[in-house]
């Protein structure tokens, strides 16, 4: 198969030859490799040879032949974004189209014309593209292995080849996209060679409130599979009614040869509860085990359960060593319509956060992560939405640990579809009920919830942010409701097609609601409990008012709280000359037009993450509830 540009310009094509998304959990070769490191993973981070292109039609066609002389390649780093990296246009847009004004565009299929636009993106003024190459030689632990690549982010429309093979193609730029390289591996020498376009159709469904950027902005490696190998990992812990014992079912998927897994779960004394062996291929499940002394998971309590895998050949040699941390709890919307974990009301404490560094955007360490679990202890704050896409992999781990709740918001926002100039507009809305448009979010879903349906954080699925609702929204749910009944499902959007109420999301959720229009909603009989998404919108010096929903939470028990926006506001710092000093700039002060300018700052914490005074109201009314 060769690489085709046109996929750039078609819905209907989001992955070629890209692996089936899985669990997000790590294996070694064996226990000692827990704090040495894997010896089956090899980042590929750090310099990156790089051309960038203005257009389509300017970049190295035939970059990716191993013969290709790049001797005029610039230099770039991996992880980073192009834009700040000294390439293109650095611009900060809330809910229009990137193109809006300059460029005549519409989502494919839509406005009554079942075709598709030549050109749309693959010859496109607007569509800069990164050509990025790097070599590399396999670890004496690869040779021999099935090796695959992954891309923990790109952002977003991606293509790869290797030793001048074409490999696939992928979109959906915040959740992994990984790629079997074993036909064309070499011992050394490889030339991995990774093309990325700042814009493809995904663009109509990724108009997030952000900055836009483009590239590699998320670890890459290589990542060797033992002959057998556990690909995927499906923990269901169920506590009964009584909330003291509980059972626990395992599924795994095994590729490669059959293999003996020998399972045991420890507590968090590392006391042994229980073990059992199973041996197969494919999927392989664990017997039903049980558990007559329960603690739960809650922000309170984070509880973590340790289960190991071990993975053995025919001759009972070890070949990997699977490690993996869960917990028990139960997420129940009753017939009083009221949410409860673990038997108690549901109170969200909540915020909307961002992946946000000042100096390297959408790139974060896991020290900055590590720092904001540590702001919402302090502040009292328990719980996350990840606006508007999937986190960085760690970061649903350590909300696991610090007892953070999570909504786990897909990779989608289409806004620029269906609200124009602030009016409600939707006559070329996608997702919307449109066929061609299905599969995509689907498969958003399906990614989603795939990497991440381990985590006891997670509380709520959402189906995304602000794309208005339609059939093909309604089908995201249903998947959601066919996979996990351990979770609910949260949609804003669908508040404006109400006779979709039935069928998407299990709470009533506005954005910026008025408190006497909650009250207006809770006392008429409502069918679904009242969420604020977003709300109190903490912008310059604003966050006043929280009084007024906290008496919510005391007088109304179908009122869970809300997800306050946002967590830190979006600015970058930018070396001025004038004081020769590092400032902080905001959205129109990179010469972008059209951009949404200091609306890029809403946070609880300036971009430097140092906290604003309005962190002191949160910290107040956020402890009268916890």
């Amino acid at each position: 198969m060769q690489a085709n540009l046109q996929w750039l310009d078609d819905p209907e094509v989001f992955r070629v030859n890209q692996l089936p998304a899985h669990s997000d959990h790590h294996y070694y070769h064996d226990t000692a490799e827990f704090k040495t490191g894997s010896r089956f993973i090899k980042s590929l981070n750090g310099a990156w040879r790089f051309n960038f292109a203005k257009t389509p039609a300017e970049r190295p066609v035939d970059f990716y032949q191993p013969d290709f002389d790049a001797t005029d390649f610039d230099t770039i780093q991996v992880p980073g974004h192009i834009e700040l990296a000294g390439y293109g246009q650095i611009q900060y847009i809330n809910t229009l189209y990137p193109w809006e004004g300059k460029i005549y565009r519409r989502p494919p299929y839509t406005l009554n014309q079942d075709q598709l636009t030549p050109g749309l993106f693959s010859d496109a003024a607007d569509n800069t593209v990164g050509s990025y190459l790097k070599t590399f030689d396999l670890d004496d632990a690869f040779k021999g292995q099935r090796i695959i690549i992954q891309f923990q982010g790109v952002e977003e429309a991606l293509y790869v080849w290797l030793n001048g093979h074409f490999i696939g193609y992928a979109e959906d730029s915040f959740t992994p996209s990984e790629f079997d390289l074993t036909p064309y591996i070499q011992d050394q020498g490889n030339v991995l060679a990774v093309r990325v376009y700042k814009r493809s159709t995904a663009a109509f469904i990724e108009d997030q409130d952000m900055f836009r950027f483009s590239g590699i902005f998320r670890d890459v490696n290589i990542l060797a599979e033992p002959a057998s190998h556990i690909t995927d990992l499906d923990i269901r812990p169920v506590p009964n009614a009584n909330l003291k014992s509980g059972e626990l079912n395992i599924t795994t998927k095994v590729t490669g040869e059959p293999a003996t897994l020998a399972l045991t779960v420890k507590d968090h004394d590392r006391r042994v509860l229980t073990s059992q062996t199973q041996t197969g291929s494919g999927s392989v499940t664990f017997d039903t085990m049980l558990f007559d002394q329960l603690h739960l998971w809650s922000p309170q309590t984070p509880y973590l359960y340790q289960l190991t895998i071990e993975v053995y050949d025919a001759d009972h040699q070890l070949l990997e060593v699977v490690p993996y941390q869960f917990g028990f709890r139960t997420v129940e919307l009753r017939d009083d319509k009221v949410i409860y974990v673990n038997n108690k009301r549901l109170v969200i404490n909540g915020v909307n956060r961002h992946e946000w560094n000042a100096h390297t955007g959408r790139v974060i360490s896991m020290a900055d992560m590590r720092a904001d679990i540590q702001t919402m202890l302090a502040n009292n704050i328990n719980a996350d939405r990840t606006c508007h896409y999937p986190d960085q992999l760690p970061w649903y781990q350590l909300c696991d640990e610090a007892g953070i709740y999570l909504m786990a918001e897909n990779n989608l926002e289409s806004h620029g579809s269906w609200q124009k100039m602030g009016a409600i507009e939707p006559s070329y809305n996608v997702p919307g009920d449109n066929p061609h448009w299905l599969a995509a979010v689907i498969d958003r879903a399906r990614s989603n919830y795939e990497w991440f349906k381990n985590h006891p954080s997670i509380i709520f699925w959402s189906l995304g942010n602000e794309s208005y609702a339609g059939e093909d929204i309604a089908a995201m749910q249903a998947f959601y409701k066919e996979h996990d009944d351990s979770r609910l499902v949260h949609y804003e959007g669908v508040v404006h097609t109400p006779e979709l109420k039935d069928r998407i999301s299990d709470v009533e959720s506005r954005m910026y609601e008025k408190p006497q229009n909650i009250v207006a909603y809770l006392e008429d009989n409502p069918t679904k409990p009242f969420l604020d998404c977003e709300y109190m919108h903490d912008m310059g010096n604003s966050l006043g008012g929280m009084q007024s929903y906290n008496d919510l939470i005391d007088k109304y028990p179908m009122y869970q709280g809300g997800f306050i926006w946002d967590f830190i506001d979006q600015a970058l710092f930018v070396h001025d000359p004038i004081t020769d000093q590092d400032v902080l700039r905001y959205g129109g002060d990179f010469d972008e037009r059209h951009s949404d300018y200091e609306f890029s700052g809403d946070g609880l914490m300036f971009a430097d993450r140092t906290p604003k005074p309005a962190m002191q109201e949160v910290k107040y009314y956020y402890g009268l509830h916890k």
